[in-house]
């Protein structure tokens, strides 16, 4: 006689995937319904978001180590998944730590700010300011950023945040890139033996985004990041799952300049964020 295996419960399912959880925070990320339950959409959400803070967690208990009060600066915050439950998971725990998060749109930053009111987060603040301004700049309250992080910030928002992140000499950037179009437009109008990698408009658009992302790393890498590259989810969550991870280990690098300097020989795209290289 077989056994029925047991229905797993949305709240077992919830204290796997983040044990010690808020529940009321998720409920107003809308992560959790009102009656705390999980749907298809959030449960892949959440997973998402989850994978993103275990890889960037020994990352700020290393930062929590060298300093008594880091700051994490979370850019083109959106509705603050990431910075809230990063401040949830690791800064709340510890007792120390701020959370500074910045986004274009007053409405959301004032979303975020209730939110975050609500769950008794006295040490995160939200400021609607773009990236590049001196709202943003003010938002650190003359701190210096022990991690920024930039989730899914569309195309040059992402060198925003490298510009940011450069400005106010970050210990640690965490980037995760998305609809890089800037380089696409560009490979267009570039001729020579290596046109075939990108003459179909798929294959440009794939490539655009595939050198604009090691141009980004090169560059990091030229300012004296240590710079790791990987996936931080799977495929069947989102296509831009591509997380570039860089932690300050000196002032520069001459030889990843050098690399960028031969890569650009080979693909000329000049892309914006070329003017920090």
């Amino acid at each position: 006689m077989s056994r029925r295996k047991p229905e797993r419960r949305d709240d077992d399912e919830i204290g796997q995937l983040w044990p010690g959880s808020s529940h009321e925070l998720l409920k107003a990320l809308h992560i959790l319904t009102p009656e705390g339950r999980l749907n298809q959409d959030s449960r892949r959400k959440l997973k998402q978001v989850l994978h993103l803070v275990q890889l960037l967690k020994p990352v700020l208990d290393r930062l929590l180590a060298e300093e008594s009060d880091p700051l994490v600066v979370d850019l083109g915050a959106g509705k603050s998944y990431l910075g809230l439950i990063l401040y949830d998971l690791v800064l709340n725990p510890a007792g120390r730590g701020a959370l500074a998060a910045i986004e274009l749109r007053p409405d959301l930053a004032a979303a975020a700010d209730t939110i975050a009111r609500e769950a008794g987060f006295a040490r995160a603040r939200f400021t609607a300011a773009p990236i590049q301004s001196a709202d943003a700049d003010a938002a650190l309250q003359g701190g210096r950023p022990a991690l920024v992080t930039a989730l899914h910030a569309c195309d040059t928002a992402t060198d925003d945040a490298i510009r940011f992140a450069l400005k106010h000499d970050a210990k640690a950037v965490a980037l995760i890139p998305c609809c890089q179009a800037e380089a696409s437009a560009l490979l267009g109008d570039i001729k020579g033996p290596l046109e075939a990698l990108w003459r179909h408009p798929i294959q440009r658009r794939a490539f655009g985004a595939h050198v604009t992302n090691a141009i980004r790393a090169l560059l990091l890498e030229s300012h004296g990041y240590k710079v790791r590259v990987t996936e931080f989810t799977g495929f069947e969550h989102t296509q831009k799952n591509e997380l570039i991870l860089a932690e300050r280990v000196q002032k520069s690098n001459a030889q990843a300049k050098a690399q960028l300097t031969r890569l650009l020989e080979q693909v000329p795209v000049k892309l914006g964020v070329l003017d920090l290289a």
